[in-house]
């Protein structure tokens, strides 16, 4: 078993395909991406739409991208997809109004229903050609952890960004490069990985496939429940990973870190949320990286159950935080959430890819993020409205519950 590990530690594509993960997260604007738009004058009520705009625009296309994926080549799709991702950010740069903030959101949406399950199902097919299938949840943990290598990378360079421009706007249109780096390497895949069906699209064939895969997902009691706990977890996840930056702001500039670096309030800030989603990535890379050892323990489908009732404990110790003040225990609670969050995504990788035929991966992959887009369209504008009128600690209590609910209706079920 080792033996493989090293072999396919070595693999050239398996390197690209880990790279790719390394540059698409290099979003040098993720840390400070509530604390920039608040300043631009939004609530967060106005930012949860702007959430929700994003999912409306994955919703309406995740089925037909993964349709097109599979049935005229994948990585057509994913140069579109940085394309998309590459106007978005220019979008940003440039945006002062809400309605300018929402065509952003609309073109990244497009990025993230063009990218999502493409990728993975050429790494599925890379494997399937090398007789490693066996194995997805070893790769798919190793890619996984170069993306929080480069969303860890992405924190240290956005703070020599932030020193040297010292607008968060900036942040943006830096990030076009590593997605022209990515259009490169994507470019670069074998011509085996794209698995087109056809060569030329056909609306009604194309409208014929989407219905047949549709039905074929939902007929399966299996993949039904998996792929609904997977996306009200993401979901919910991120409708509320970013809430941490106004939390830690308080906790950040109510601190002796101000006099202790001799920076103004902003600069210290933004340098305390740069080291701050450093340290998040980095123990995220590492437990990614390490969660198949989990697997001589328990299954995956059992550690999805497990990992959905931690979100509800966890939900309520950050109520109770909240309620008594406890910042530092509430930014240690999110430093957890981040943590699950990316040991989860190779449980529920390991746990489709086995019940899912190989002629849907990318449907049934583009499904499931149909179905996070619109429970987070439904949440990220409602938790907004509750944490602007009520208060964090029923929001997260609301939160626990429905995680401790989510997780009685759609357990995912064990082989037998």
């Amino acid at each position: 078993m080792q033996e493989t590990y090293n072999i396919i530690n070595k693999d050239p594509q398996i390197w690209k395909f880990s790279f790719y993960g390394f540059f698409k997260n290099l979003k040098f604007f993720e840390p400070f991406l509530i604390i920039f738009l608040m300043q631009s004058g939004l609530n967060l009520f106005q930012i949860g739409l702007l959430y929700s705009v994003r999912e409306i625009m994955s919703f309406v296309f995740e089925i037909p991208s993964g349709i097109l994926a599979d049935n005229y080549g994948k990585k057509k799709e994913l140069l579109l997809c940085f394309a998309f991702y590459i106007f978005s950010f220019t979008v940003f740069f440039f945006s002062t109004e809400f309605w300018q903030f929402s065509i952003a959101m609309i073109f990244f949406g497009l990025g993230e229903a063009f990218r999502s399950g493409t990728h993975k199902a050429m790494i599925m097919t890379y494997l399937e050609e090398k007789n490693w299938f066996m194995h997805k949840n070893f790769v798919y943990g190793k890619t996984r952890s170069f993306s929080m290598i480069g969303s860890a990378f992405s924190s240290i360079l956005s703070i020599v960004f932030l020193f040297q421009f010292e607008q968060l706007k900036f942040l943006f249109i830096i990030c076009v490069i590593p997605y022209i780096a990515d259009m490169i390497l994507i470019a670069s895949y074998p011509a085996s990985l794209d698995v087109k069906v056809r060569s030329k699209f056909n609306f009604k064939e194309f409208f014929s496939d989407s219905v047949i895969h549709f039905k074929r997902v939902l007929k399966s009691t299996e993949i039904l429940k998996t792929i609904t706990s997977s996306s009200f977890f993401d979901a919910t996840f991120s409708s509320i990973k970013d809430y941490i930056q106004p939390i830690l702001a308080i906790l950040i500039t109510s601190s002796t870190l101000v006099l202790y670096f001799n920076l103004d309030e902003k600069q210290t800030l933004k340098f305390s949320l740069a080291v701050i989603y450093m340290i998040i990535y980095i123990f995220s890379a590492y437990a990614s990286r390490n969660v198949y050892k989990l697997n001589k323990k328990r299954s995956s489908a059992r550690l999805m159950g497990i990992t959905m009732n931690i979100l509800g404990f966890t939900s309520l110790f950050i109520a109770f935080s909240v309620n008594f003040n406890l910042f530092l225990l509430i930014a240690l609670s999110f430093f957890f959430l981040y943590i699950l969050k990316n040991v989860r995504r190779p449980m529920f990788v390991d746990v489709i890819s086995d019940i899912m035929e190989k002629d849907q991966r990318a449907t049934v992959l583009s499904v499931e993020n149909q179905l996070t887009a619109i429970f987070t369209i439904v949440f990220a504008p409602v938790f907004g409205f509750i944490a602007d009128n009520s208060s964090f600690t029923v929001l997260f209590m609301i939160i626990a519950v429905l995680a401790f609910v989510m997780n009685f209706i759609a357990r995912v079920p064990e082989k037998r």
